[in-house]
């Protein structure tokens, strides 16, 4: 369970890296990436319409960066905690 959390938490932390350096879409990795983040974000960390919203210059890149940010992080969290649990 920790690989795949560990595996889901560096798609989201990826994509808000190819989007912060404005990474052509235009790429098919660059594409599958962003596709594969913006399912496992869970709604909830939506880069779109996530926890964090920004507004002025930069807000889509900011946005990202911290949404997703915060997606890595709670796969990160949930992985241990559900390692933790299966193995008790």
């Amino acid at each position: 369970m920790w690989s795949i959390c560990s595996v889901l938490a560096v798609v989201l932390a990826t994509g808000a890296l190819l989007i912060a350096l404005d990474a052509p879409r235009a790429n098919a990795v660059v594409e599958t990436v962003l596709k594969v983040a913006d399912a496992v974000d869970l709604g909830v960390f939506s880069r779109v319409d996530g926890i964090v919203r920004f507004e002025g210059a930069d807000a889509a890149t900011r946005d990202a960066l911290a949404n997703w940010g915060l997606g890595a992080v709670f796969y990160v969290v949930m992985g241990r905690v559900l390692e933790r649990v299966l193995r008790s």
